[in-house]
């Protein structure tokens, strides 16, 4: 029994600690058929990059591929480093990570340290590639985490001011609309998620930014 129940243990662990690993293996059966070439923009990060479904159409003649992968974190970001950035050598790479972070109970303090080592890996691994911090977004569900997103994208739009070939894409304001409020109907049924009308706005602050900082 005692055997059993260890045995039972370990692999709850090894659950845990590889909860994407599923994703992570269907991207790499993927990249076995076609893997993007070097010096591509790579979107990496949680569902508002895995759900967009329009993404190779808004991206279209933008050399960028999508690795999102869904309720991720920047420290799954850090795990899974290796396989999801160093193996494609991006010259970008387009990170929208942080809300999830905030939800588990992360402190904004916690995930701009993430970052900064995220970015410290980064120039190691894989020099010369750009990051680009697509800043956390709001959402009905998780109005309550307002102020903390804001926080959270104060302090990563600070640390990346003082580093070379690092950028913040605002992705808070756009979704606010003239009078201060949240604008309601851009999020699916679990009114956490965009629409197609959401992800309208979510495309263009993307595509400005990389007309004018990566064409």
């Amino acid at each position: 029994m005692n055997k059993i129940l260890l045995f039972l243990l370990l692999s709850f662990s090894v659950c845990a600690q590889n909860r994407f690993e599923r994703e992570i293996v269907a991207y790499e059966k993927q990249d076995s058929i076609a893997l993007p070439a070097k010096g591509m923009k790579l979107f990496l990060g949680s569902s508002s990059f895995r759900l967009w479904k329009s993404f190779d159409a808004d991206t279209k003649g933008m050399n960028a591929f999508n690795r999102g992968f869904g309720g991720s974190t920047l420290k799954d970001a850090l795990y899974y480093f290796d396989r999801m950035v160093v193996r494609y050598q991006p010259s970008w790479v387009f990170m929208y990570e942080g809300d999830n972070d905030l939800a588990m109970g992360q402190s904004p303090e916690e995930i701009a340290s993430q970052f900064e080592e995220f970015s410290a890996r980064l120039a190691k691994q894989v020099p010369g590639a750009k990051l680009v911090f697509v800043s956390a977004r709001p959402s009905i569900a998780r109005e309550a985490m307002k102020a903390k997103q804001q926080d959270l994208n104060q302090r990563i739009a600070a640390i990346v001011a003082k580093k070379k070939g690092h950028y913040v894409i605002d992705m808070h304001s756009p979704f606010y609309n003239a009078d201060g409020s949240l604008m309601q109907d851009i999020f699916v049924a679990d009114k956490l998620h965009l629409n197609e009308k959401g992800y309208v706005i979510f495309a263009k602050q993307i595509q400005n930014f990389i007309q004018q900082h990566a064409k």
